[in-house]
């Protein structure tokens, strides 16, 4: 059986640059953009077939270090697709999918997920009205 091609970092970038409100950086496998107000990148590995889709939340101190059990918590129920991750003490909203596999609506379904997860954070910590067994 031939495998059909998929997404690949060239239609990714078509994507992209429809989408965003304003360009930071624009090369194959890193996009750094605005999507609404909310800052973005978009990291591929073309050789391993992963995505990411990423948007910083908040950097971490001792309020936010209080809301761990918050965060896991909606990474349950509420996150859906997008999830909540910690890196280099920032918390960021993340989509994560292999890329070959993606397709157009499921990508910009994702970017609207991740920009909705970091502006509820907070508040409602949900990536859409959907809650899993809501």
């Amino acid at each position: 059986m031939i495998a059909q091609a998929g997404m690949n970092n060239q239609q990714l970038g078509v994507l992209i640059r429809k989408a965003a409100s304003e360009m930071h950086e624009d090369q194959s496998g890193f996009w750094k953009f605005e999507f609404g107000e909310s800052l973005v990148f978009v990291i591929t590995d073309e050789s391993h077939n992963r995505m990411r889709i990423m948007s910083p939340v908040v950097e971490l101190d001792s309020e936010t270090d209080k809301v761990f059990q918050v965060l896991l918590e909606a990474n349950y129920d509420r996150a859906l697709d997008a999830r909540y991750c910690i890196n280099n003490d920032v918390v960021w909203s993340a989509f994560l999918h292999p890329l070959a596999e993606l397709n157009d609506r499921q990508f910009v379904d994702a970017l609207d997920q991740v920009v909705t997860l970091k502006k509820n954070f907070g508040t409602t910590f949900t990536s859409s009205d959907l809650v899993f067994g809501g």
